[in-house]
């Protein structure tokens, strides 16, 4: 089989959406599936609504294209604020869309009056994190505005935290959204229909038995496709973390010294410290690098590491027991691996899956299930 290649089991997926969505129901909170880290795969987003989910997000106006365009029947919200230059396509293919900024909305309003369209958005609020957001003193300066835009409803307000500077979602900044949520409908007379808290960040504060007060919404893609948390990336009890696995050939194995000779000057990706004398060393090549894959965010199987990439090359240190030229390595990813593999023309992505029609590409029985938890830093 093609390598590299992404390995993508479907039920490990779906059983990670449904187990989020069920818990998360309990708690009065609805879940958007979030696609950017597979590309828009369609065959993921079915997936997903076969699970549960109350909508499909991502924050590339080329997927949410893609999927409507592969006949994905769900609302679509556009999660990173929309470019001016895109407000047609907008306008076109997404239902929601995340905005902190009024000349944007002014451009959908007008985009969506000359299609005859009415467009929803999503008010973000800043909380912390410093990325986007209006600031709570003038949120109800811009809802004011943004009510009296023709062909826009105002449908909600969210937040989003931990991506920029890491503040973790907790009841002091989730209370302030829903007292911003209480404000807004308070000074207009107006229902929110979403109260979007975050994203997987945020799921440590929606299983801790605080109040939700009025969130209603999370935006999940992590925890879904990986089956942890990202403030400190553990495991979620009951989820697969093992539903994609990064599978790479081996294309040289020598026996190698760990220390390099000659005039040493900066590395193809700048200066590195020379290596440890270790003395000779089982050493392999990879068929992948730097352009398809984050190299610190790949799990190793026991007894190898890796030494290094480059553009193209994964360099390994094999433990003392050589691979054979074409043998196949597999690792377990971090988000970061997950969407720079996902998004690698030059990796094959693999679709498994035990429900007729679920896969893109006809393949053999996948291997046995592993368990319910795993260790992320644990091979498959």
């Amino acid at each position: 089989m093609s390598a590299p290649r992404l390995d993508v089991d479907l039920d490990k997926i779906h059983h990670n959406a449904r187990t989020l969505v069920t818990r998360l129901a309990a708690r009065g909170i609805s879940v958007t599936a979030v696609t950017k880290a597979s590309l828009g795969s369609p065959d993921i987003a079915r997936t997903l609504l076969r699970a549960g989910v109350s909508m499909i997000a991502d924050s590339r106006m080329e997927n949410i294209e893609a999927m409507c365009r592969a006949g994905i029947r769900a609302p679509m919200m556009l999660i990173r604020a929309p470019m001016i230059s895109d407000v047609p396509r907008v306008v076109q293919y997404a239902d929601i869309s995340l905005n902190s900024e009024l000349e944007v909305i002014r451009q959908l309003s007008d985009a969506a009056k000359a299609v005859g369209k009415t467009h929803a958005v999503v008010l973000m609020v800043e909380l912390g994190d410093l990325r986007e957001g209006i600031m709570p003193a003038d949120l109800l300066h811009t809802a004011g505005l943004v009510l009296a835009m023709p062909n826009i409803t105002l449908k909600g307000i969210g937040a989003n935290l931990a991506c920029h500077c890491g503040v973790s979602p907790d009841s002091r900044n989730m209370d302030q959204l829903s007292a911003q949520a209480c404000s807004v409908e308070a000074a207009f007379g107006v229902t929110l229909d979403i109260v979007t808290g975050g994203n997987s960040a945020n799921l440590n504060w929606a299983f801790s038995g605080a109040d939700t007060g009025r969130i209603n919404n999370l935006r999940l893609g992590e925890s879904i496709l990986l089956g942890c948390e990202p403030l400190h990336r553990q495991p979620i009890d009951g989820l697969y973390t093992d539903a994609i696995t990064l599978v790479a050939e081996v294309i040289e194995s020598k026996i190698k010294p760990t220390q390099p000779w000659g005039e040493i000057g900066q590395t193809a990706f700048g200066e590195k410290a020379p290596p440890a004398d270790r003395g000779d060393i089982a050493q392999a090549i990879l068929a992948i690098g730097r352009q398809d894959v984050d190299p610190d965010g790949l799990s190793c199987p026991a007894g190898i590491d890796i030494i290094d990439a480059s553009s193209d090359h994964l360099i390994i240190d094999c433990g003392g027991h050589p691979l054979a030229v074409g043998a196949e390595v597999r690792f377990q990813l971090n988000y970061s691996a997950t969407v720079r593999s996902m998004t690698s023309p030059f990796v094959t992505k693999v679709l498994h899956a035990s429900r007729p029609g679920d896969t893109a590409i006809p393949l053999a029985a996948p291997a046995a299930a592993s368990p319910r938890i795993n260790n992320p830093r644990k091979t498959a």
